[in-house]
């Protein structure tokens, strides 16, 4: 049906930001891309794997994410941390998710600003 696919579409735009702060917060602690997805689908932020992948490389070439390799185990893997600077970013942008929300609350509400 069109509007489910239509609906799809603006809920997959809508959370598309919301994923890096999320990732952004949960990466405080660090983790591998694979313990992230699990993380954030727990806390309602289902992404494909074919998303954040890309997603983590570009928080990093941004500075934003820190990461290392675990070679300890059997398989190695690629340990992700939010940096400094992602930490100011994450910041900024959790002070400007919540005026979105003010913002948004209001608007439903018919109350002037």
């Amino acid at each position: 049906m069109a509007s489910d696919e239509i609906l799809r579409i603006h809920l997959q735009e809508l959370r598309r930001g919301t994923v890096v702060v999320a990732s952004l917060v949960a990466l405080r602690h660090p983790d591998y891309g694979y313990a992230l997805l699990q993380r954030l689908a727990a806390h309602g932020f289902p992404v494909d794997a074919n998303t954040l992948y890309p997603l983590l490389r570009r928080l990093e070439e941004q500075g934003l994410l820190t990461s290392e390799w675990n070679t300890e185990e059997s398989r190695p893997r690629k340990f992700y941390r939010t940096s400094a600077e992602g930490e100011s970013t994450l910041t900024l942008l959790i002070a400007d998710l919540a005026a979105v929300q003010t913002s948004m609350t209001a608007l439903i509400q018919g109350v002037e600003r």
